[in-house]
């Protein structure tokens, strides 16, 4: 049977993660399977893959985790969303997952669909996370269910103090863990950890950690997320642009220090939004335990 990865959380002081999204490619996901044996290899407690915008990757997401964890018999943690799905659809969707013994959820809002402007629940859908929890918490304790951080808070939301009591609302509606958005600056973690520790939360907050390897790449993808780009990190590789060698090895010492000082601040663990990528991903974390 497939371990629930918040009795992991419970059982150990510190996990370690990677995050997979569905390849576009043949390629990619005849791959994908090697990627994931290297980390498994690694110490991996879990894997993760993501659900595209609108659930546009519903059934290559699905197919992916009940492969993975077939082949590695690890806990492979199912992203799932609201979009574009009614109540009873979703309900399905969670039949099917438990058929294939898929066992841990993360929970999401979700993003709109490709090409439109404004998120909009489905007919009989439903329109907040927390309804998606309650939802998969009315199917008994089969999941584990896990929920996204914001250590900035939340790119539509007005302020810190508001995304932190819409986290509290998540855990109180059954979210048992929370893996946070990429983040550069600890202090925003660690402020966040504070934060949300004096509204209740007491769940575990993994950090999700990001490699730089292009600063272009960097600045766009931020702009879609929300998440900032501290100065520092702009001095530091905005003059490497053009060299890809000299940006790979800053990405890296960069992120090493960052997890260093995660876990000496008592993070419980470590979550890696791979891209795919066997590397940079392996020399940071050979790094951090070097």
């Amino acid at each position: 049977m497939i371990r629930k990865i918040s009795d992991i959380l419970k059982e150990k002081e510190r996990t370690l993660s990677f995050e997979f999204f569905p390849p576009k490619t043949e390629k990619g996901r005849a791959r994908l399977p090697e990627v994931a044996k290297i980390f498994k290899d690694l110490g991996a407690d879990f894997f993760s893959v993501t659900y595209g915008a609108g659930g546009s990757t519903r059934e290559a997401t699905m197919s992916i985790v009940d492969e993975l964890q077939k082949k590695f018999d690890i806990p492979i943690m199912h992203h799932f969303t609201c979009v574009g799905h009614s109540r009873e659809e979703l309900k399905n969707i969670l039949e099917k997952m438990k058929k294939r013994n898929i066992r841990n959820i993360l929970a999401l809002r979700g993003d709109a669909p490709e090409g439109e402007d404004f998120w909009t629940p489905a007919p009989d859908g439903l329109e907040y996370c927390y309804q998606l929890i309650k939802l998969i918490r009315d199917q008994g304790d089969f999941f584990s269910i896990g929920v996204a951080g914001f250590p900035e808070g939340h790119v539509n939301c007005p302020d810190k103090e508001t995304d932190s009591k819409y986290l509290k609302i998540k855990v109180d509606a059954g979210g048992e863990f929370a893996i946070t958005q990429l983040f550069f600056d600890n202090r925003d973690y660690f402020e966040y950890l504070e934060r949300i520790k004096k509204i209740g939360v007491r769940v575990p907050i993994l950090p999700g950690i990001i490699t730089i390897t292009n600063y272009k790449t960097l600045l766009k993808f931020c702009g879609i997320c929300g998440a900032t780009i501290p100065q520092g990190v702009h001095d530091i590789f905005k003059p490497l642009q053009g060299n890809d060698e000299a940006t790979y090895k800053a990405g890296v010492e960069f992120a090493v220090t960052q997890c260093k000082g995660l876990l000496a601040g008592g993070a419980p663990g470590l979550h890696f939004y791979s891209l795919n990528k066997v590397e940079p991903t392996r020399e940071v974390l050979s790094k951090v335990r070097g």
